[in-house]
């Protein structure tokens, strides 16, 4: 095999091989978003049931006060 074939070949496995580890590294970032971005969703469910409680307990204060008049 000549030697420019084995400088090629070589500067493609160095190629193949950096890219595979830009690809990784890049899938990696992507996955602490969507941890982060599912922890913003599992607060925004329980805000959401804090919200609906207190609407409920004033709705049931202003029902009680217009019952009282």
């Amino acid at each position: 095999m000549a030697e420019s074939t084995i400088v090629q070949i070589a500067m493609y496995l160095i190629t193949a091989a950096f890219t595979a580890g830009t690809i990784l590294w890049r899938i990696r970032e992507l996955e602490k978003k969507v941890e982060k971005h599912n922890g913003l969703v599992e607060r925004m469910v329980i805000v959401e049931q804090c919200a609906k409680a207190l609407h409920e307990r004033v709705d049931n204060m202003e029902n009680g006060v217009t019952h009282a008049r």
